[in-house]
């Protein structure tokens, strides 16, 4: 281009000395326009802070992403100088950890959580102990042991209650009546126990009943039905003072 048809170059100078940046204009006949810093300054922000300069950034999930893969190589490159055989040694103690993780899942399968008792033994609609041994024959008959359990667990406190062993109480849990009821028939308190824990763990628990724990449920309420309550020390204070009462 020749010198007559002026060239437009423009300069942004930060000299150490001087408070101004220059831009100049290229022409025989018109001197240089000088700009403040600090406009000059903001304008190249401006002009930078436009789109078309930004249009091939990272996005910030990949920038996001780009961070983690940037943390877990550092990771691994700490542990790998910290490990015996470097990478590889690293690599092998990962694969051994995986295989213990493996065996002991397929050995003692998914874990469940532990059973608790806080739950109601009942629901809303009462139900008799006949109703209760009927619903739990029906289930054990199409073999579904883990109703059949239940129901049949239901029908031994409800027995107990309609016998005026237990006191009818909504809420109450499955160790709560074998508790309450251990009391006035102490030679079943085991079996009691054991019955509750058996109709926790099926409920809250994971567990899959079979039919040895419905006979051993089933035997237990049959065993309960024949058995003659032990009488607490007040309950015979009670009734010992009354018969003197009546032979005086």
């Amino acid at each position: 281009m020749s010198p007559a048809g002026g060239v437009l170059t423009a300069v942004l100078a930060l000299p150490r000395t001087g408070a101004t940046a220059v831009l100049a204009l290229q022409r025989d006949d018109e001197p240089p326009v000088t700009i403040p810093r600090d406009p000059a300054r903001e304008a190249a922000k401006r002009e930078l802070s436009k789109r078309m300069y930004h249009e091939n950034d990272p996005s910030p999930v990949q920038r996001a992403l780009n961070a983690v893969w940037d943390w877990v190589d550092k990771l691994f490159s700490a542990a790998s100088t910290a490990t015996p055989g470097g990478t590889l040694g690293l690599v092998v103690i990962v694969v051994a950890v995986l295989a213990v993780v493996a065996a002991l899942w397929w050995r003692l399968g998914t874990p469940h959580r532990t059973p608790t008792s806080s739950a109601a033994l009942f629901d809303d609609r009462p139900r008799s102990a006949a109703e209760h041994r009927a619903a739990a024959e029906a289930h054990a008959a199409q073999g579904h042991w883990n109703q059949a359990v239940q129901e049949r667990m239901r029908a031994v406190v409800r027995s107990l209650e309609e016998r005026a062993l237990l006191d009818p109480r909504p809420g109450r849990t499955a160790d709560e009546a074998a508790a309450e009821a251990g009391r006035t028939l102490p030679s079943h308190t085991d079996r009691l126990r054991a019955a509750a824990r058996d109709f926790d763990e099926v409920t809250y628990g994971g567990r899959s009943a079979d039919s040895d724990t419905y006979h051993r449920l089933t035997e237990l309420d049959r065993d309960l039905e024949r058995t003659k309550p032990v009488l607490t020390s007040s309950a015979q204070s009670t009734d010992h003072n009354s018969r003197q009462g009546a032979a005086s």
